[in-house]
């Protein structure tokens, strides 16, 4: 499997996840590093496929008119989202680059159409859910600390404490992390029940 964590511009992080063997490729949040994905694609002979978004933020998906351009290129985000996408995915689905599976885990509270990537069984793509050291805003348009409760407490705490957090945005010290040590250290996952989260979150 290949696969790159890409940062150009700002905080914001995309991904490309690709096959070499097929020589195919998707990229998770455009957001505005598509210059430095194209050049990343190119440079491993990646035929760009999908572009996957996980919620519908304009600086997450900055990049996917110029990225569709280039190519028949098909973008893809949760089926309820006010973003143009070509396939529409829901909790559970799984998408097939090659060899490399994408399941597909409907996380919301940061907004209405957030969803979080399981690549393989290892690494977690979690946009604006979950960041190293911190959790997304639930003070903007669709968000909702009691799903984002939800989202972080029974779907991604869920998972295997190997599994590797990689977030949208470069916002703690360092650019990715573990379930274990988010556990240990993010002070928003300090155990609370869900009243006690959302009093937190809605705290000035």
């Amino acid at each position: 499997m290949f696969f790159k964590q890409i940062q150009q511009h700002g905080d914001n992080f995309s991904y490309i996840i690709g096959d070499k063997s097929l020589g195919e490729a998707v990229v998770v949040d455009s957001s505005f590093n598509s210059s430095r994905i194209q050049q990343v694609l190119n440079h491993n002979n990646l035929i760009l496929k999908y572009v996957i978004n996980t919620h519908g933020h304009s600086d997450h998906i900055a990049g996917n008119a110029e990225l569709r351009s280039k190519a028949n290129v098909k973008i893809i985000a949760y089926r309820y989202s006010k973003v143009r996408f070509d396939i529409g995915v829901d909790d559970g689905d799984t998408i097939r680059i090659g060899k490399v599976s994408i399941k597909v885990i409907y996380t919301p509270g940061h907004t209405k159409d957030s969803i979080s990537l399981l690549v393989g069984k290892k690494k977690l793509l979690t946009g604006d859910t979950l960041f190293v050291g911190e959790c997304g805003r639930t003070d903007l348009p669709g968000g909702s600390s009691e799903e984002l409760y939800d989202s972080l407490f029974n779907k991604i705490l869920k998972l295997y404490d190997n599994v590797e957090i990689y977030p949208g945005h470069d916002y703690g010290n360092s650019k990715f992390s573990t379930i274990s040590q988010e556990k240990k250290t993010n002070y928003t996952l300090k155990p609370r029940s869900k009243e006690a989260f959302i009093e937190f979150m809605n705290e000035p």
